[in-house]
């Protein structure tokens, strides 16, 4: 009978080691007889490629000595580590630590797969530093495998039995744990792995893959054109990609980014074609069809082997432009929400012992996460799925950047995105008031304009005055957030005036105020929309905002119904005129320019405006006042069609 010493580590004592694509895989390395390469890479059609004899020398050498090493320590009453536990001590500082995680028998959560430092370096330790070569993908580092965050009911008791396995010698059994430590605080946040895809699945070939071939073909010879366009465009304004990290892997090893992910880029981007100088004169392809493409790129990934690229992916997909697919565009959201909770994006990292691209990406990724969450929680009228005490990320600072670039450009978008951040976190007092069911308990409307308030005195000098004068408009993002920062301040009068109709207790002048307050509102919009110029309609705009059109001229409709009673005191009506002005600048910016945020909006209301209008000139006709005073206009709080009876 062998010895325990002799099946410490079986996987190193077959007569090969595993090739370089099964150890990235994770995957075990099986060859037949007169065959050159292993049954994994024939089922892949990957390249099998075994390391070197002298490589193969060295590895087994150090590994000699670590055994060796570790024999010592516990021979001498030092407490033995298990190599496929990080070392943890609370006394030293992040960059002192080093996460040590086993390369069979465990999952790194935030190194790549280095087919350079597999044999060169010590085949169980990896260190991560701010140094280290981390990618925008570095979180997924195998195709079988991902991390999965343990819940807080499980995590003492997966500890203790951690901790006291690690004190066996076992033939590689035991608990597949990952720990990022965390200096000072008491929460711990565990990881394991997980298999990705389902048991007994074999895709050959890959669909997402399939189609993200199909859609660079499309796009040849513009592929890398567009990708230099998603981030002068989108990326700068809404930061979830590491650019030099994603180019130097776009540029040396393309097969190891998410097809689903570059299929998504690459149909994000193409509203942007006519933006590009040389693209301009080029014929663009279908967006639609391309569009498709991506989303059926994505659906594969996320059922086969969904990860931190599934969820960038998403993101994008809902954030894609023109709008139209609601129903669809809230089942990934609401995918995607769980999937980062699956991936524990929802905890700090910022005291974890990974390297700081990670951190901040994983930031990034939640705080774009949680700005569509809310914003399309207000657009489409459903609750939000992320509640604030089920996460810890601080909010966005511009010490917390994903992207390194000093340009006074890049810094004034990255302005601009963290007060967006903050805006949705002001939105989100909001939503828990509209969506609360037990409206005795609800939040006062002064309590929520003074959170606004004290929001917008927080801001800096040049943002401040985005957000309140309208300038410096030729900032990226800087439109989309005056948008945003207006429809949420023509949120809080409609909520006031639904307070007071509830209780009843509306006096003349009071409601004169609210409609005076109502109207100039209304007027910063459509002069914010009237006076957009060409750079600014091709700027970065969120497509959630796109509702914030129809939702403006359907309470300005209503505002005109309530104040006139004849159609031609409606048509002549401040409320009206302010309707009919956005409706025609929106339909001109389309025109010309080819602006879709406005679709929804003239798709919804033009046809009732023009009705509207229609009759103020025919008022000696057969309608009478009283058709106008029996509308029933619902009270509607979310962007919904209505006025269906004209």
């Amino acid at each position: 009978m062998d010895s325990p010493n002799s099946k410490e580590r079986p996987y190193r004592s077959h007569l090969r080691p595993a090739c370089h694509p099964c150890r990235k895989r994770k995957s075990r390395c099986k060859i037949e007889a007169h065959s050159t390469s292993c049954l994994m890479c024939r089922v892949h059609g990957t390249q099998c490629l075994f390391p070197s004899k002298r490589r193969l020398d060295s590895t087994e050498g150090n590994a000699n000595a670590r055994k060796a090493h570790v024999r010592g320590q516990t021979l001498s009453g030092d407490t033995p580590r298990r190599q496929s536990l990080p070392v943890i001590n609370i006394n030293k500082t992040v960059d002192e630590h080093l996460a040590t995680i086993d390369e069979t028998d465990s999952v790194a959560i935030n190194t790549p797969w280095d087919e350079n430092n597999v044999t060169e370096s010590p085949a169980v330790h990896r260190h991560y530093h701010d140094d280290f070569p981390s990618t925008a993908l570095s979180i997924e580092d195998t195709e079988t495998e991902n991390s999965h965050v343990i819940s807080p009911v499980m995590t003492s008791d997966s500890q203790v039995l951690t901790d006291y396995l690690s004190t066996m010698s076992t033939d590689g059994c035991g608990i597949r744990l990952i720990r990022p430590i965390r200096v000072g605080g008491n929460g711990r946040v565990l990881f394991t792995a997980v298999q990705k895809r389902p048991i007994g699945l074999i895709i050959s070939p890959n669909p997402s893959y399939t189609n993200c071939q199909i859609i660079e073909k499309l796009l040849e010879p513009w592929t890398e054109q567009l990708i230099d366009l998603y981030f002068q465009k989108v990326n700068i304004c809404f930061p979830l990609l590491d650019e030099a990290s994603f180019r130097s892997q776009f540029a040396t090893a393309k097969e190891r980014i998410s097809p689903a992910l570059l299929s998504a880029i690459y149909a994000h981007v193409l509203v942007y074609w006519k933006s590009d100088p040389q693209l301009v004169r080029q014929r663009p392809p279908d967006g639609r069809f391309i569009c498709n493409l991506a989303s059926e790129a994505l659906h594969s990934e996320l059922f086969t082997s969904p990860g931190i690229s599934s969820l960038t992916a998403i993101i994008l997909n809902i954030a894609g432009r023109p709008t139209t697919a609601l129903i669809g565009n809230g089942v990934r959201l609401g995918s995607a929400v769980s999937l980062a909770y699956s991936l524990g994006l929802n905890h700090d990292p910022l005291s974890w012992d990974i390297s700081r691209s990670e951190k901040m990406l994983r930031m990034h990724i939640w705080w774009s996460l949680l700005i569509y969450d809310r914003w399309s929680s207000l657009a489409h009228g459903t609750p939000p799925h992320i509640q604030r005490s089920f996460y810890d990320v601080p909010q966005p600072k511009i010490e917390y950047r994903l992207n390194q670039s000093k340009s006074q450009r890049d810094i004034s978008a990255l302005s601009v995105f963290v007060a967006l951040s903050g805006l949705t976190d002001v939105l989100d007092y909001y939503l828990q008031n509209l969506y609360r069911v037990d409206r005795e308990s609800e939040t006062p409307i002064s309590n929520l304009e003074l959170r606004l308030d004290r929001w917008i005195e927080s801001l800096e000098d040049n943002i401040r005055q985005i957000i309140t004068r309208g300038t410096s408009m030729s900032v990226p993002g800087a439109p989309n957030l005056r948008l945003a920062y207006l429809s949420l301040q023509l949120l809080t009068h409609r909520i006031r005036m639904e307070n007071y109709r509830r209780k009843g207790d509306l006096d003349e002048d009071g409601l004169a105020s609210q409609y005076i307050q109502i109207r100039r509102t209304g007027e910063e919009i459509v002069l914010l929309v009237r006076e957009l110029d060409e750079e600014q309609l091709e700027d970065f705009w969120l497509p959630v905002n796109a509702f914030a059109f129809p939702s403006t001229v359907t309470f300005l409709l209503r505002c005109a119904l309530e104040t006139e009673k004849s159609p031609n005191a409606i048509a002549k009506s401040n409320f009206f005129k302010l309707a009919q002005d956005l409706i025609t600048a929106l339909r001109r910016h389309r025109d010309s320019s080819g602006w879709d945020l406005g679709d929804i909006c003239l798709a919804q209301q033009g046809e009732i405006v023009e009705k509207l209008a229609s009759r103020a000139q025919n008022e000696e006709s057969n309608i009478g006042i009283t058709s106008f005073e029996d509308i029933i206009i619902p009270d509607d709080l979310f962007i919904n069609e209505i006025l269906t009876s004209f």
